[in-house]
């Protein structure tokens, strides 16, 4: 039986630094079928709570604190979805951008953008608490040409295959996409595999198809997807096909930000920040490779980051500097985008996650 309901947590920016005008951690409930939302809580107080993840085995969830060192956990209340904090530990390095806890829930792996590196944290056991740090992989390579945004190497994902197997992070500094090993007994972590890209790529996410077959970088600073097939046995990336995020009529400055593909492989969506859109991508089911399909206006400004609901059948595009977040519903058979005419008010938004109502 699916949901009928699902909580919303929405990251919004918050520091001065960045020009920010969100309030912190935001819950609201949505209707799976009109996908319809309400607000349900403001969990003020957190500095740039920029991406959230949830626990694997028990209810809580992680939020880095961007542009800061610190990562913290909440516990969530199972009938309302609301957070309560846990605690707030320490991630070894400066500007946590993203994050995921390891599959059994003993750890939490951070990407330090700032300092180079991927931080190992414990999780204690019983309570899902942040504990300390176990690990520091710096990240390997050069940096790139970019005379602003390649100055060192800036981890900027980590992100997990679909069997958990491996993480992979595409890095913006040195146009590198790296697989990393998490050794659970040992406490450490370990570089197994590197993908080197061309020069000024700067990548950014990796999305995978659920079967684990494909997997795509989206890298920010060339507004390009690279397409590549994925060994989930070694965690190697083998590039097949490069193209545009971009249509070809944009002459103007852009950079990609967020990527994913649907739950039945089909079709994968990137945003653009500049052309301020989503691009839809058809994918090949025996090929991998890609097509475009449609670009559609984000509807605001910045869309830093975007959500396909549980269902499929709705994209929330996060307009960072317009302060909202625009409903688009999707269509199951040809994967393109049509807004609702829904847009919640919200400032600086930068990261949804969905939660399933039982």
């Amino acid at each position: 039986m699916r949901p009928s309901a699902f909580h919303v947590y929405v990251g919004c920016r918050t520091s001065r630094e960045r020009n920010a005008r969100g309030d912190g951690l935001n819950l609201y409930r949505m209707d799976a079928a009109t996908g319809a939302w309400t607000h349900q809580q403001l969990l003020p107080g957190f500095e740039n709570p920029s991406f959230l993840a949830f626990a694997r085995t028990r209810p809580i969830l992680y939020v880095v604190h961007g542009d800061r060192q610190e990562v913290s956990a909440f516990r969530i209340e199972e009938a309302t979805g609301r957070l309560s904090h846990l605690n707030t530990g320490a991630t070894g390095g400066r500007n946590p951008v993203h994050l995921v806890p390891t599959p059994d829930d003993r750890f939490l792996v951070v990407a330090n953008h700032l300092t180079s590196t991927v931080a190992l944290l414990r999780l204690d056991p019983s309570t899902g608490a942040i504990g300390e740090i176990a690990d520091l992989a710096t990240m390997p390579g050069e940096p790139g040409p970019h005379r602003t945004q390649q100055a060192l190497a800036k981890p900027h994902q980590v992100e997990p295959d679909p069997a958990g197997r491996f993480i992979l992070v595409p890095d913006k500094g040195t146009d590198r996409s790296v697989a990393l090993r998490v050794h659970a007994d040992a406490a450490r972590l370990e570089i197994v595999a590197t993908l080197t890209q061309r020069e000024g790529s700067g990548p950014r996410h990796i999305a995978f198809t659920p079967d684990a077959r494909f997997a795509y970088v989206l890298n920010e600073l060339a507004s390009s997807l690279l397409a590549c097939r994925y060994d989930a046995a070694r965690g190697t990336l083998d590039p097949f096909q490069l193209l545009p995020s971009l249509p070809d009529d944009c002459t103007g400055h852009s950079h990609a930000a967020e990527v994913a593909v649907s739950g039945d492989s089909r079709f994968l969506y990137a945003s653009n920040r500049g052309h301020d859109s989503i691009g839809v991508f058809a994918i090949d089911g025996a090929s991998g490779r890609l097509a475009p399909v449609q670009w559609v206006p984000s509807g605001g400004i910045t869309p830093r980051f975007f959500a396909i609901d549980p269902t499929g059948r709705f994209l929330f595009a996060a307009n960072e500097e317009s302060d909202s977040i625009v409903t688009f519903r999707v269509d199951v058979a040809t994967g393109r985008l049509a807004p609702t005419g829904q847009v919640i008010p919200t400032g600086s938004p930068v990261c949804i996650l969905f939660r399933a109502i039982a």
